[in-house]
């Protein structure tokens, strides 16, 4: 099978479209839960490297779908990471008080 450029396109935005919004129930439930014991700080440190790089691939690449998909995701991924690693130290220093 032979695709035309336009349809190779249409392909990559509907992945990018479909990987990044399947990104957005978890990033909502941490928001609003705050609750991110179930996530581990190791995997999320190298998703979001790992998708950080991807979005410099697609930078350098130019190619929109993988820029705009990994803009978002890194952006979301980020900020899950970062209330990851803020409500870890406080509960790490929540319980050092209750010693």
């Amino acid at each position: 099978m032979i695709l035309e450029y336009h349809h190779i396109e249409i392909i990559g935005y509907c992945a990018a479209f479909l990987t990044t919004v399947a990104f957005l129930p978890q990033a909502i439930q941490s928001w609003r839960t705050k609750d991110l014991s179930g996530i581990s700080l190791g995997m999320y440190s190298l998703f979001t490297a790992g998708v950080g790089l991807w979005l410099v691939y697609g930078l350098i690449i130019e190619k929109w779908p993988l820029i705009l998909a990994n803009a978002l995701t890194f952006t979301l991924a980020l900020s899950i990471l970062l209330l990851k690693i803020h409500y870890s130290s406080k509960r790490r220093k929540s319980s050092s008080f209750k010693r």
